[in-house]
């Protein structure tokens, strides 16, 4: 690298550190000088590491394609010192076992760091926090025999659960970036509970060989555990309506609701029965099916984009212009997985088409899949996470997470017949495969730059937890 860009990138993290300094008094946030656990101590101010790390982007893409590896990111240290840490003031009221469940506490907390909490939420931070209450609960009912909390012990729990996480650095707000309320630790609608009466209703044998090990990758279509979790979950159901009770085409919603209810109940008898890493490896594989399954990003009106470009688009330039304001919008949410970028390609092509947009503007705009993640810097940098479920990890020079920056395939334009999602279970569908890597090096070096001033944005906008 050239000296002045040495220069450059040496300026830009004296003024991002000098804007880090700034917000810390401005909005009182407190340096970390406590966290349980953690080796904070070699934490070095304006470093930024990348490292290669080999994984599979897309669980089998296409069977003619080889998954390629992905690529770190390494936050840059100078983040991850201005965040609220304390020793956890817990209220000594809460029954669960935590020391049962220390390591996926620990995973949970990196997960949901600080200000990544919220870009990281849907695929990574809360999949792993509803993990971690469901192996806590799980693991406390081999004392005291129960799969779930009553509302008393729920109100003392879930704020005792989020003590411990921000004393290790996870965000303070996770109840609200999650949505997890103290009933989600109840049984909620679920007329069974006991681990007794749990066992004798349920085929054991049957639903942990189903589910002791889920393939992560065949689990999203086969269903082989999934199907034995819901089979267990309305025999629990039955308790209350009986046979008359059961589901179907005209299942009641409350029945359906009751049935979601006892999934949970099935889930912690499982965390319970399994070794917690084990446990984890099996709720986070289920967990991702569904998250699969949807675009989670909010899409604005669309008028704007059909003014320019309906019809033969006479004006390219102004069609295009307008695609990339409305993708600029998107890309401000949140990280997503690859099969989620296909869902939200799918997605907002389906309804351009609604407002009679025939021509493929994905292409013409020259649209990605991973135009549709958040960005983390002002060139081509989108990040989209592995589909299959991965944790952040905290190193000595910040917090790293796993995408691919060499990530370039084709946002697909949907035909008048495709419908408004992607389902990597229909084999009719042949999903794009992963280019190969090139120049990672440079690549890596360039992009974690470009990470710096994008966090630092983040920062600012979230000065308080």
């Amino acid at each position: 690298m050239a000296r002045g860009a040495f220069l450059s990138l040496n300026l830009e993290l004296f003024v991002c550190a000098s804007l880090l300094f700034f917000c810390a008094h401005k909005y009182n946030c407190k340096e970390l000088d406590y966290i349980p656990d953690l080796n904070m101590s070699s934490l070095q101010q304006g470093s930024v590491v990348m490292k290669e790390k080999e994984n599979a982007l897309l669980p089998a893409t296409s069977p003619h394609s080889s998954p390629e590896p992905f690529i770190p990111l390494l936050a840059p240290s100078p983040l991850t010192p201005f965040t609220n840490s304390s020793v956890p003031r817990l209220s000594g009221l809460c029954t669960l076992n935590f020391s049962a469940a220390e390591n996926m506490i620990t995973i949970a907390a990196v997960d949901c760091w600080g200000f990544f909490a919220p870009l990281m939420a849907n695929v990574i931070c809360c999949p792993q926090l509803h993990a971690t209450v469901a192996v806590l609960i799980g693991q406390t009912s081999k004392e005291t025999g129960q799969l779930a909390l009553d509302k008393t012990q729920a109100n003392h729990c879930l704020p005792d659960i989020q003590e411990i996480l921000t004393a290790q650095g996870a965000n303070g707000s996770l109840s609200q970036i999650c949505s997890i309320h103290p009933s989600n630790l109840t049984a909620a609608s679920c007329p069974v509970q006991d681990v007794n009466e749990f066992e004798g209703m349920v085929d054991m044998s049957r639903l942990l060989a189903a589910c002791e090990r889920v393939d992560g990758v065949t689990e999203c279509c086969s269903q082989i555990c999934q199907n034995e979790i819901s089979e267990a979950a309305t025999k629990l159901v039955l308790k209350d309506e009986g046979v008359a009770g059961m589901g179907g085409p005209g299942a009641s919603v409350d029945h359906l609701a009751k049935v979601d209810d006892c999934k949970q109940i099935v889930l912690r008898w499982l965390a319970g029965k399994l070794d917690p890493i084990m446990a984890k490896q099996v709720l986070r594989r289920i967990s991702n099916c569904n998250l699969n399954k949807a675009c989670p990003l909010v899409f604005p009106d669309t008028r704007n984009i059909a003014k320019y470009c309906q019809d033969e688009v006479e004006n390219v330039t102004a069609c295009c212009n307008a695609m990339g304001s409305y993708i600029a919008h998107l890309q401000k949410q949140s990280f997503i997985t690859n099969l989620q970028a296909l869902d939200c390609a799918a997605l907002l092509g389906a309804k351009l088409r609604k407002v009679n947009i025939t021509k493929n503007v994905f292409g013409l705009c020259h649209v990605s899949l991973k135009d549709f993640s958040l960005q983390v810097g002002l060139q081509e940098s989108g990040c989209l996470l592995p589909s299959l479920p991965s944790d952040a990890t905290l190193q000595s020079t910040g917090i790293s997470f796993t995408c691919d920056l060499n990530d370039n395939i084709a946002a697909p334009w949907p035909s008048a017949s495709s419908p408004p999602s992607i389902s990597a279970c229909n084999k009719t569908i042949r999903l794009p495969a992963l280019p190969a890597a090139t120049s990672a090096s440079n690549d890596l070096k360039f992009m974690g730059f470009q990470l710096l001033s994008a966090f630092t944005t983040i920062l600012l906008a979230f000065p308080k937890f």
